[in-house]
């Protein structure tokens, strides 16, 4: 297992690498110069279980804001810069506990010199990104076009440059929103280094596309032992981002805790508002982090009773009603009106 012999790097008061838990990450999309937005947002991320955040940094306000928004937050916060390499200096000075720079971009040896001199300083961690997007033309041609060989290259001369400057407290990031290209990159990658690796489809897409790119993305890498930290991206609510990873992870045994939900897709026979009770549960559930349970709500009584009793807690629709099961066994009938009250007040007091 690659994650198993990655390098251990410190982020804030998390860790990765090394066969540590694998963690979340995501982006804000508000102004960062605009405090009070950005650590609203964040607080809102960490409640849906984010556990490292990053925040564009293009200009001076941007950095400054860093060092308030550390005051309110209570996750590693990455600055996320481009082009300027003295915005990322002014994010670490700003309290900024990683950087993510593309080294190519930021303006030449003597800049990439000068952040990692201020990383050093403050020991913290650089992520190396480069996306598909931004490769570079000698290796587009070199390749014959966009190639995970030419990804893999590209992030491995940026790692080597900021090496030579005596620096290895690094992570890397390769990404790309042709899901197979992102596959092998990975796979070529993780058998070339031993740092930590953020894994993630880029530029993935709306809900519906873009969880169906990255849950098969992600599978198909982490399934085989790579990434320490990952980002569902989304195009929409942030806070998306993180229930689907957690979601991921959970389904590929690499995360436990949290409560799964299992539904019916529903047909002729069903009698209750199955899909509306079904979407109240799951964000319902996002209430009891710290509960490690599968949770049934099934439409009718064919299959219902049996998934139900399957699930440490469940609702088994019938007409106008249904029956709560409870660890194998039916408990009562409980009406329609009543279902999300009562799977809540059995999930306030679960005992094991």
């Amino acid at each position: 297992m690659y994650r198993d012999h990655t390098r251990v790097v410190k982020i804030g008061d998390r860790v990765i690498g090394g066969g540590n838990p694998i963690l979340i990450q995501s982006m804000t999309n508000t102004p960062t110069q605009d405090v009070k937005a950005t650590v609203g947002q964040i607080h809102r991320l960490e409640a849906a279980g984010c556990e490292i955040v990053r925040c564009t940094v293009p200009d001076e306000a941007a950095a400054r804001a860093i060092s308030e928004i550390k005051k309110q937050i209570r996750i590693p916060l990455v600055a996320d810069i481009h082009f300027d390499y003295k915005m990322a200096i002014a994010a670490i000075e700003n309290g900024a506990d990683k950087i993510r720079i593309n080294p190519g971009n930021i303006g030449g040896k003597e800049k990439v010199a000068a952040v990692v001199d201020a990383a050093r300083e403050r020991r913290i961690p650089i992520r190396v990104g480069v996306n598909s997007g931004s490769l570079e033309r000698n290796l587009v041609e070199k390749y014959g076009g966009v190639t995970a060989e030419g990804i893999v290259e590209s992030a491995l001369d940026k790692v080597h440059m900021i090496e030579d400057l005596g620096y290895q407290n690094l992570v890397i990031s390769i990404k790309s929103s042709d899901v197979m290209m992102c596959v092998k990159a990975h796979e070529l990658l993780a058998g070339k280094t031993d740092y930590p690796l953020h894994v993630g489809i880029t530029e993935s897409g709306t809900l519906i596309s873009g969880n169906i790119k990255s849950s098969i993305g992600l599978a198909l890498i982490l399934n085989q032992g790579i990434g320490d930290t990952i980002r569902v991206s989304l195009t929409g609510d942030v806070t998306e981002e993180v229930k689907s990873a957690k979601l991921i992870l959970r389904t590929l045994g690499l995360r436990k805790g949290g409560i799964e939900v299992v539904s019916c897709p529903t047909c002729g026979r069903t009698k209750i508002d199955l899909i509306g009770l079904a979407n109240q549960v799951e964000t319902m559930v996002g209430e009891f982090p710290d509960l490690n349970l599968k949770v049934a709500v099934m439409g009718c009584a064919v299959n219902g009773p049996g998934e139900a009793k399957e699930a440490d807690l469940g609702i088994a629709g019938g007409v106008g009603e249904g029956l709560l099961i409870k660890k194998g066994e039916i408990v009562r009938k409980v009406p329609e009106t009543e279902f999300v009250s009562t799977l809540r007040y059995e999930l306030e007091h679960w005992k094991d």
